[in-house]
C-alpha cells in the first residue's frame, strides 16, 4: 500500500471514529435502536391511528337529541342550618328565528367569536387540540372554538370539561356543519347562549339589558351582548369592577373593528358608534329584601373559586349551602332598621334618600360570613353594598399604617422606634417631612393636638400623624401589608395621600382585614360558601383561613390600640363594661362615606353607610355627601355606623369574651397619657428604649371610664420623647389635588 492510499484509510478510520462508530461500520449503543427511519415511521403510525380512530368516531357518534333545555334544573340556596332561602334557575329563554334578528347584529357575533365562520367546516382542529391537551395535562379550560363547536356544546352536549366530550363535540361540530345551514347554526347559538342576568338567548338578553326585542336592536347594543358572553357576571356593566369595564369595552371594539375589517360594517359608521350602556338590571320574583344579596354573592363567590363556567353553574342541580346564620341574619337586618332606616323618610327628605348602607359580619376563627347586609331591598337598590368597593375607607385603613410600621421595625425621622407611645406632633396641616412630594393634611375640623402619642393619634384619628408615619415607614411598604392583609391595593399608587384612606374598600373587604388582625396576624379570607354539591361532580372550594402573613406580635399590638379607640377615643358608642372590643371610626371629609368597623375576640363586624344619588334623580347613582340625612350637619363613624355595630354585636356575641394578646405595648388596657404639653425639644440621636415589659398572653382588662381613674397596668414607656417634626413651616407645603374629590380620613 502507497503513502497515500494509507493516508486515506487513516482519513476514513477519523470519520468514522468522530461519528461513533467503530471502523466495522456497525452502530452501537442506543442509536441501534433510534434512527430517523425509525422515529418518522412511528411518527407516521400514530398519525395514522389517530386518522384511523377519528374515521371510527365519525362513523360510531350521530348527532344527539337537542338536550339543553331538559337537562336546566334549579339551583337550591340554603342556611347554614338547611333552611332554604332561594330556588333559582327558571330557564329565562324565548327562541326567535333569525330574521327576527337585524342583520348588523348577527355580524356582530361572527366577529366576537369566529370571522371564519362563514367559510370554515365548523371545527377549530387547532384550538380543539390545544383544549384536550390542556385538559389531559390538568392546565384548566381553552377557547378556540368555533361558533358550530360552541352551539353543539350549548344544545347537544354538556360543559363538561373532558377529553371524551371535546372528542365528541369535534365529531358532532362536523356532521352539523354538513347537515345544517350557517344561518341555522347561527340562530341555534344565539339562542342557546347565556348572557347573564338569568337570561338565556338574544331575545331574554335584549330585554334584560336595553327593555327591546331583539329584532330592535342597534348593532352597538348588539356588539355589547356580543362582547358579553365572554364572561357575563364580569362584562354586566351594573356590577362590572372598574376593570370589568375596561375589558368589556376593549372586546366592544374588537368586535366592531372585526366588522370593519369583514366589510360589514362601514368606517364612517363605526366612527359614529358609542358604546350602549345598558339598563340596570331587574330583580327576579323571590329576591327580595336580603335574600337577592345573597343569592348573587353566593353565586359570583362559587364561580370565582371554582372551574366552572357560568353557564355550567347556571344549567343547575347545585345545592349551595351559605354560612349565613340566619338568627345573626335577622339581628344585623333589624339592627340596620332600627338605628338607620326608621330614623330616616327617604320619600320626604332628599338627603335622608341618598344613604345607603351595607355591613358584613365575620367570624374570625373560620372566615365563615355569619350575616350581610346588602341594602335596603335587593328589588329596590340592586347594587348590594356590602360587596361595592367604589367608596373610601378612610380612617379605618389607619390600623393599617401602624401595623407596617410594627412589621417592619420602623423608625420616626429622629430615628426613635414606632410603637403606641411613640410621639409625634398633631398639628392641623403640618407639612409632611421626608415624602417625595408636598403634603400637609388637615385634621378632622382642622383641630391640632400638639405632641400627642402614637395611641391618642388613633383614639382621635389625628390625620396629620398618620400622614407622616406614612412617610416614615415608606409608603411602598405600607400597602405591601395593606396587601397582606386582604385590602386590594393592585395598581395603586404608592403615595403619602393612601394614608388618609383613599382607596375603596368594601365592608366585606374590611371585616377579613379587622378579622386578619382578631385572628392574630393568619389571613382570614371572609367566606360567604361553605359547600356546593353536585350529583355529578365534585367542587372544592378554598380554605377560608390562610398562612401567617403578619406577625402575632404586630396583629395583637394593634388591637390593643384599637381597644383604645372604643375606651377612650372616637369609638366610644360601642364601649361595653363586660366584653372586650376593638375597632375604628371612619368618615370621609366631604361625607361620601361613615364607617365603623369593629371586633371582640369571636365576632368582626364592618358597617358602613355611603351616600348615593337618589333613582330618579339627576344624581342617580352618582357619590353625593351625605350630609343633612337624619337633620345631621354631618354622618360619623361614630354615629350610626357604631351605633348599628353595637346593636348587632351585642345581641348575637354570646358569653363576654376577653382577647389574648401576646404584645408588649399593653393588652386591651388604658391609652398611656398624654405627652406634656410642654414645648418640643430639639431632636435627640439617642433612640428611645424598648419597653421592658414581658408580653402579656392573658390581659387584665382596665379600661379607662371616667378621666379620674386610674389604671392598674401601667405602660413601662414614658411618652417623653421629642415630636417628630416636619419641614421648616417658611418652606411651601400645601394639600395636594385628590382626583377623587380629595377625600380625607375624618373621625
Amino acid at each position: 500500500m502507497g503513502r497515500a492510499e494509507a493516508r486515506q484509510a487513516r482519513q476514513r478510520g477519523a470519520r468514522r471514529a468522530a461519528r461513533g462508530r467503530p471502523s466495522g461500520g456497525k452502530r452501537t449503543g442506543i442509536r441501534r435502536f433510534f434512527t430517523w427511519k425509525k422515529l418518522l415511521g412511528t411518527f407516521f403510525g400514530f398519525i395514522l391511528l389517530g386518522m384511523l380512530g377519528f374515521v371510527v368516531l365519525y362513523l360510531v357518534v350521530d348527532i344527539p337529541e337537542g338536550n339543553a333545555a331538559a337537562k336546566m334544573q334549579s339551583n337550591v340556596y340554603k342556611y347554614s342550618n338547611g333552611d332554604v332561602i332561594a330556588r333559582t334557575g327558571d330557564v329565562n329563554r324565548e327562541i326567535v328565528d333569525l330574521d327576527k334578528v337585524p342583520k348588523g347584529v348577527q355580524k356582530t357575533f361572527v366577529a366576537a367569536e369566529n370571522k371564519s365562520f362563514y367559510k370554515d367546516e365548523g371545527i377549530d382542529f387547532k384550538g380543539t387540540a390545544r383544549g384536550v391537551l390542556n385538559t389531559v395535562t390538568g392546565k384548566g379550560k381553552q377557547g378556540g372554538s368555533t361558533i358550530t363547536q360552541q352551539y353543539v356544546k350549548n344544545y347537544y352536549l354538556s360543559q363538561d370539561q373532558t377529553v371524551s366530550r371535546k372528542l365528541k363535540e369535534l365529531v358532532v361540530s362536523l356532521k352539523v356543519d354538513r347537515e345544517k345551514s350557517k344561518d341555522d347554526i347561527l340562530a341555534g347559538y344565539i339562542n342557546t347562549s347565556y348572557y347573564g342576568r338569568g337570561a338565556y338567548g338574544i331575545q331574554a338578553a335584549a330585554q334584560a339589558y336595553y327593555g327591546v326585542d331583539a329584532q330592535k336592536l342597534s348593532v352597538n347594543q348588539g356588539a355589547y351582548l356580543a362582547a358579553l358572553l365572554q364572561a357575563p357576571s364580569q362584562y354586566d356593566w351594573s356590577s362590572a369592577t372598574p376593570t370589568g369595564k375596561k375589558l368589556v369595552k376593549q372586546r366592544w371594539n374588537y368586535v366592531l373593528d372585526n366588522m370593519v375589517e369583514e366589510g360589514w360594517l362601514g368606517a364612517g359608521d363605526r366612527a359614529d358608534l358609542k358604546f350602549p350602556k345598558p339598563q340596570g338590571p331587574k330583580a327576579p320574583p323571590g329576591r327580595e329584601g336580603q335574600v337577592g344579596y345573597l343569592v348573587e354573592e353566593a353565586k359570583r363567590e362559587v364561580l370565582r373559586n371554582s372551574d366552572l363556567s357560568e353557564a355550567e353553574f347556571e344549567a343547575g342541580g347545585y345545592t349551595v349551602t351559605l354560612n349565613i346564620d340566619p338568627k345573626k341574619q335577622k339581628q344585623l337586618q333589624k339592627s340596620v332598621d332600627a338605628k338607620l332606616n326608621d330614623k330616616l323618610n327617604r320619600k320626604k327628605n332628599k338627603a335622608d334618600a341618598r344613604v345607603q348602607a351595607g355591613a358584613a359580619s365575620v367570624d374570625p376563627k373560620t372566615g365563615k360570613v355569619l350575616a350581610m347586609y346588602g341594602g335596603e331591598d335587593y328589588v329596590k337598590h340592586y347594587t348590594n353594598n356590602a360587596t361595592r368597593r367604589d367608596y373610601q375607607s378612610a380612617s379605618t385603613f389607619k390600623p393599617l399604617i401602624l401595623a407596617a410600621a410594627l412589621e417592619n421595625g420602623s423608625t420616626t425621622q429622629d430615628g426613635k422606634p414606632i410603637t403606641a407611645g411613640t410621639v409625634y406632633d398633631g398639628t392641623s396641616e403640618r407639612p409632611v417631612k421626608g415624602g417625595d412630594v408636598a403634603f400637609a393634611p388637615p385634621n378632622e375640623d382642622d383641630v391640632s393636638y400638639g405632641p400627642v402619642t402614637v395611641q391618642k393619634a388613633m383614639n382621635k384619628s389625628v390625620n396629620s400623624v398618620f400622614a407622616q408615619m406614612g412617610v416614615d415607614v415608606g409608603m411602598t411598604e405600607v400597602m405591601e401589608t395593606a396587601g397582606k392583609l386582604g385590602m386590594d391595593v393592585k395598581g395603586l399608587p404608592a403615595v403619602p395621600a393612601q394614608t388618609l384612606g383613599s382607596m375603596g374598600a368594601s365592608p366585606l373587604e374590611m371585616a377579613g382585614v379587622y378579622a386578619t388582625l382578631d385572628n392574630h396576624g393568619k389571613k382570614v379570607t371572609p367566606a360567604l360558601v361553605g359547600s356546593v354539591e353536585h350529583k355529578d361532580r365534585t367542587v372544592d372550594l378554598p380554605d377560608p383561613i390562610g398562612e401567617q402573613v403578619i406577625k402575632r406580635g404586630t396583629a395583637d399590638s394593634i388591637t390593643s390600640v384599637l381597644t383604645g379607640v372604643v375606651d377612650d377615643g372616637t369609638g366610644r358608642a360601642v364601649r361595653n363594661s363586660a366584653q372586650d372590643v376593638a375597632g375604628k371610626t371612619g368618615t370621609s371629609d366631604d361625607n361620601k362615606s361613615a364607617w365603623f368597623t369593629g371586633y371582640t375576640p369571636k365576632l368582626v363586624t364592618s358597617v358602613g353607610l355611603f351616600g348615593e344619588g337618589a333613582q330618579g334623580t339627576d344624581e342617580q347613582h352618582k357619590q353625593v355627601s351625605m350630609r343633612g340625612a337624619a337633620g345631621l350637619p354631618r354622618i360619623n363613624g361614630s354615629g350610626f355606623p357604631a351605633e348599628i355595630w353595637s346593636a348587632y354585636t351585642f345581641d348575637v356575641m354570646g358569653s363576654p369574651s376577653a382577647f389574648s394578646l401576646d404584645t408588649d405595648m399593653g393588652a386591651a388596657v388604658a391609652p398611656p397619657p398624654d405627652p406634656t404639653s410642654a414645648p418640643p425639644k430639639e431632636p435627640t440621636k439617642e433612640p428611645t428604649k424598648e419597653p421592658t415589659k414581658e408580653p402579656t398572653k392573658t390581659p387584665t382588662r382596665t379600661p379607662s371610664k371616667t378621666p379620674t381613674q386610674t389604671p392598674t397596668q401601667t405602660p413601662t414607656q414614658t411618652p417623653t420623647q421629642t415630636p417628630t417634626t416636619g419641614p421648616d413651616p417658611t418652606e411651601s407645603g400645601g394639600i395636594p389635588d385628590d382626583p377623587e374629590d380629595g377625600l380625607l380620613g375624618r373621625d
